[in-house]
């Protein structure tokens, strides 16, 4: 997309798009996970038309009859549409160790405050034992 800077005119250019990105876009729709528009918004597609074109060139959905396909798919569509669902489950490997990465670096930050508050104020912020302990220990030592 090229703006032009004196009239503010947006001129909007043709993207191409995998072939593995077409299939990702119309599993995600025909599994329910989306539809049309929010794949348009969300992967950023210029039209809702290319993805509706998308969905009757690779879809499951028979558009005359209007029912589920039954034609068994060709190697060439399943070994693509097994690509584009590795690509997603990398992507998704990838954000979740990134979260895995954050949370324990979090952890260790927070380990840090409380070892600082410690020492600053000289107070026990961390318990020695679990609470359920501490209260069998209070039992037996009322009882002696």
């Amino acid at each position: 997309m090229e703006k032009h800077e004196a009239t503010g005119y947006v001129k909007w250019t043709q993207k191409d798009y995998s072939m593995s990105f077409k299939l990702q876009i119309v599993q995600e729709i025909e599994l329910g996970q989306l539809t049309p528009t929010e794949a348009t918004n969300k992967y950023g597609i210029q039209c809702r038309k290319t993805v509706v074109e998308w969905l009757r060139k690779f879809g499951n959905f028979d558009w005359e009859n209007q029912t589920l396909s039954n034609m068994p798919k060709t190697p060439e569509q399943k070994i693509m549409e097994l690509e584009a669902q590795v690509k997603l489950l990398e992507k998704q490997k990838a954000f979740l160790e990134r979260q895995a990465y954050v949370a324990d670096k979090k952890a260790i930050l927070f380990d840090m405050m409380i070892d600082l508050a410690e020492k600053e104020y000289h107070i026990d912020i961390r318990k020695n034992s679990p609470p359920e302990q501490s209260t069998i220990l209070n039992k037996k030592n009322k009882k002696q």
